[in-house]
């Protein structure tokens, strides 16, 4: 019995590499676009997998209490193309505060669509349209930042988009989470232990889908957001200032990329996982991984041969437009 998780996972695995190749990912990306830039990075690199119709990019949902960041989401989504892709925003939150070195510039520097935080939809909200619009079994949620959204959208009920909850519907509609937090095998990172590790807690006991973490151990070693970028990068771009303002290309761990780097072939070439056991994490936020049962849980390792400046400058040319 305790093999019966493991042949689900893998069927379901080999289901979704099998309509990989006749369709698209759709793909969800929830991210925490302040205190860091690494999600501005993760961000462009999702919308050039779409622009080379590798995925299909439904939406973001930017999970912050800074005002500014489902703005700066919305300068970025439309230098690349995308003004009306939708932004959810964590709303009726008890406190808002401006945290970035870079969301308020680039919301005031470059056009946007979205002009208040205040127009985004509820981010719990949109995870449900989107979700409700989507073939069976097609959605990969990327989160890159802390899982409170993805917690109201597991806890939410029937609304105008779908009567099934919140649980019903991931269960339906989504193939897989990848997920940027944790340390492995054992550590505390920031996703999972701040502002909300009450979130992390329940999201991990309540999915019921595969899930990849993606740990700051193997971000940490891939640095981005160097000279080559600024070499590359048009001086015109958000991306090109949100370095510039963060700390003007002097290099940054990679933590949130990998994640959207997994949904590339070439991320076979650098990265395995780790498959037996399960991510066990504490009420404060601290992990570790244990082995004393199965799930549908792996993390990722980087492979020993696996050349970080070569997926450094793949991770970098992917920000350019």
């Amino acid at each position: 019995m305790n093999n019966y998780p493991k042949i689900v996972a893998l069927i379901a695995l080999v289901l979704l590499s099998f309509s990989a190749r006749s369709q698209q990912y759709n793909v969800i990306l929830d991210a925490d676009i302040d205190s860091d830039v690494d999600d501005v990075e993760a961000l462009a690199m999702v919308h050039t997998l779409a622009d080379q119709k590798k995925i299909n990019f439904l939406g973001v949902v930017v999970t912050s209490d800074d005002p500014y960041a489902p703005l700066c989401t919305s300068a970025i989504n439309q230098y690349f193309g995308r003004p009306a892709l939708p932004i959810g925003y964590l709303k009726n939150q008890p406190a808002y505060k401006v945290q970035s070195k870079y969301t308020r510039q680039i919301s005031e520097e470059f056009p946007r669509r979205l002009r208040s935080y205040q127009e985004a939809e509820e981010a719990a909200t949109l995870y449900r349209k989107l979700l409700s619009e989507s073939p069976d079994g097609s959605v990969v949620i990327i989160t890159i930042g802390h899982l409170t959204s993805l917690q109201n959208l597991l806890q939410s009920g029937a609304d105008k988009y779908s009567p099934m909850s919140g649980k019903e519907l991931v269960r339906k509609k989504v193939a897989k989470w990848l997920c940027m937090g944790g340390n492995y095998p054992e550590g505390k990172e920031a996703n999972f232990y701040r502002p909300d590790p009450a979130s992390t807690v329940y999201c991990l006991q309540e999915w019921e889908k595969p899930v990849t973490f993606v740990g700051w151990d193997v971000g940490n070693v891939i640095k981005t957001g160097g000279p080559f970028l600024k070499s590359k990068l048009s001086a015109d771009s958000p991306v090109y200032r949100a370095y510039e303002l963060y700390n003007n290309f002097q290099g940054r761990a990679s933590w949130d990329q990998v994640a959207v780097y997994l949904l590339m072939e070439e991320a076979g070439k650098y990265f395995s996982t780790v498959s037996q056991g399960y991510c066990h994490v504490n009420e404060d936020g601290s992990n570790q991984w244990r082995t004393d049962k199965d799930s549908l849980h792996e993390y990722v390792v980087l492979k020993p041969d696996a050349d970080v400046e070569a997926i450094a400058r793949s991770m970098d040319k992917m920000a350019i437009r």
